[in-house]
């Protein structure tokens, strides 16, 4: 099959690990352990933007510096600890994890999560394969949806920017790889609906379901 993009940018949290309403949880327990009471409705619409972004719009705090860092590091540790031994993959996401594998593209990690992270969720949908070209919030000075960490992750690709194409689940993921100039497929499975990711070029219920219809799909060549 020819395939329309040399590279394939690749979110993780909601697009191939069930994991956004884990996140949400380990924040809250993040920061009630030090004193700050955060209903997790509040929390779960932000998942999938960058921790800095969160922990300023739930708690007007800075997460390099005083309490934010504590809550942000408590957060870490919950999350590795209590959350990741029973994450799961989101439908789907481990035979589309292997196309990606056998399929030729360059694929490159595009991720809000820490890279220390990013090792234990790869592992959960079997995406090791990834994890070196991993571009994380380590890579880049504003995290989603600003654009930096997908323009550091188009430079890691080294393919040009019609050439490729964005893989999440939230609308940061849109917006972000929007405004490095990429087109996004989306999925719903993050728990975002068709309003919320409607710039994105072709939205999928999950992996599951763009793997049943790829031939039809962005990725296919029209002949």
């Amino acid at each position: 099959m020819k395939y329309r993009y040399d590279g394939v940018l690749l979110d993780i949290d909601g697009t191939i690990v069930d994991s956004n309403a884990a996140h949400a949880l380990a924040w809250v327990d993040a920061l009630a352990a030090y004193g700050r009471r955060v209903p997790v409705d509040l929390v779960r619409p932000l998942i999938g933007m960058g921790a800095d972004k969160l922990l300023q719009s739930v708690a007007s705090l800075n997460s390099e510096s005083g309490d934010g860092k504590l809550i942000a590091e408590a957060r870490a540790e919950i999350f590795k600890r209590h959350h990741v031994p029973i994450l799961r993959p989101t439908p789907g996401a481990e035979r589309f994890v292997q196309w990606l594998i056998r399929s030729g593209l360059r694929v490159v990690v595009a991720t809000s999560a820490q890279r220390d992270e990013v090792k234990d969720l790869l592992a959960v949908c079997g995406a090791l394969d990834f994890l070196d070209g991993a571009t994380t919030s380590d890579d880049a000075e504003h995290s989603k949806p600003d654009p930096d960490i997908i323009v550091a992750a188009l430079e890691k690709s080294k393919c040009e920017v019609n050439r490729v194409v964005m893989i999440g689940d939230t609308p940061y993921d849109v917006e972000a790889a929007r405004r490095a100039n990429i087109r996004t497929i989306a999925f719903r499975c993050g728990g975002w609906d068709d309003e919320h990711l409607g710039d994105a070029l072709a939205i999928y219920d999950n992996p599951a379901d763009l793997m049943e219809c790829i031939d039809e799909s962005p990725f296919a060549v029209a002949t």
